[in-house]
């Protein structure tokens, strides 16, 4: 038991002190950045114009930021394609597409690394099954870290399975789900992790989650590519990667689903 605990208690240590590392990186970038520029200076780059998205609601898709590249629109799924790279299997509806159970994984077309990311989802009403069978989905960032989608409005099931969870690692700060049937959204911020040129993990995945407004992942440190009953460690991996969608036999619903990429902070 000692050796055990000591044991876990090396790998807590060794995970807050990478922590602190990257974000005393992180802090000593920006202080850099900062002073490069006298204070008010008016020769100092302004940043570029975009036109700002409109919010949905219940009954209204909005709209993505004008610099956003659209995922999704209501109307066809050419951005995304099947898990052996032929044409999606899941069907669309009117303004959504759906899960069709058994068909597998999307995978968006074109890859991506740090990003924001906006998607909206939601599940079967009336409600079938409970736990992890019912409503289950996921948003997988480079399809290897997943923030989980499930009906978990008045559904117990382990909490760090739970509708918003880093599946398998963090559950949400709050439970912040709408009923079956609902319109749901998530908007993510993620930095994906960096390697060295001999595959040392130089920096992990940073995530942070607003669900329907609410702040759910407060810039957590995934600890690696997330799966059921396991926690693998890193792997080298490219810095951008097609997004994925998961199939898990029920029929959940998506709609206006865009992203943004952000600038690479290494």
């Amino acid at each position: 038991m000692r050796r055990i605990t000591m044991v876990c208690l090396g790998a807590l240590v060794a995970s807050a002190i990478l922590a602190l590392a990257v974000a005393g990186l992180s802090q000593s970038q920006s202080e850099q950045e900062a002073r490069q520029w006298k204070i008010h200076d008016r020769s100092r780059p302004h940043p570029p114009v975009i036109t700002a998205g409109e919010c949905s609601t219940q009954d209204h898709v909005g709209s993505p930021p004008s610099d956003a590249t659209i995922l999704f629109d209501g109307k066809d799924l050419s951005q995304w394609a099947a898990a052996d790279g032929g044409p999606a299997k899941w069907t669309l509806g009117d303004g959504y597409f759906a899960t069709v159970p058994g068909t597998g994984y999307l995978h968006t077309r074109q890859a991506f690394g740090d990003c924001q990311l906006h998607v909206e989802w939601a599940t079967p009403n009336p409600p079938h099954g409970e736990d992890q069978d019912r409503g289950n989905s996921g948003v997988f960032l480079q399809g290897l870290y997943e923030v989980q989608v499930l009906d978990s409005y008045n559904n117990v099931t382990y909490a760090d399975g739970q509708a918003a969870a880093i599946y398998g690692q963090y559950p949400p700060l709050v439970n912040a789900c709408r009923p079956p049937g609902e319109w749901q959204t998530y908007d993510i911020i993620f930095h994906g992790p960096r390697f060295d040129s001999a595959g040392k993990l130089l920096r992990p995945a940073t995530i942070t989650v607003i669900q329907n407004g609410v702040l759910v992942q407060d810039h957590v440190m995934i600890l690696g590519p997330t799966e059921h009953g396991q926690r693998p460690p890193y792997k080298p991996t490219p810095e951008r990667l097609p997004l994925a969608l998961q199939d898990h036999n029920h029929p959940v619903r998506y709609r206006n689903i865009w992203i943004r990429e952000l600038p690479a902070k290494d």
